[in-house]
């Protein structure tokens, strides 16, 4: 039975192909207060793909908890780390195997 070219995997990674789209990895230290003891603060580290400065991913993220959440956010730290930057790609001129 052959495979259809459906099943074939994509020669290039989409995280990778979000990197060059200017996406970084972003981490997310978020504090909230616990719904039954609003004294005490837990922590939840969020981390995905995002654009720097304005996080439209972390964002909708945040929107979400506070609709939909119990726990009130306290505080949130945010960090970004641009994985590859265009300086560091090169086009290779060939390519060689060896066995």
């Amino acid at each position: 039975m052959l495979a259809s070219a459906s099943h074939v995997p994509s020669p290039v990674d989409p995280d990778f192909m979000r990197l060059i789209e200017g996406y970084s990895l972003t981490t997310a230290e978020i504090l909230y207060r616990m719904p039954d003891h609003p004294l005490f603060l837990q922590t939840y580290v969020w981390q995905d793909f995002d654009q720097a400065p304005y996080f439209p991913t972390l964002q909708r993220f945040l929107d979400f908890w506070e609709r939909s959440l119990d726990g009130r956010l306290h505080s949130v730290r945010v960090t970004s780390s641009c994985l590859v930057s265009p300086r560091e790609i090169a086009v290779a001129r060939t390519l060689m195997r060896l066995h």
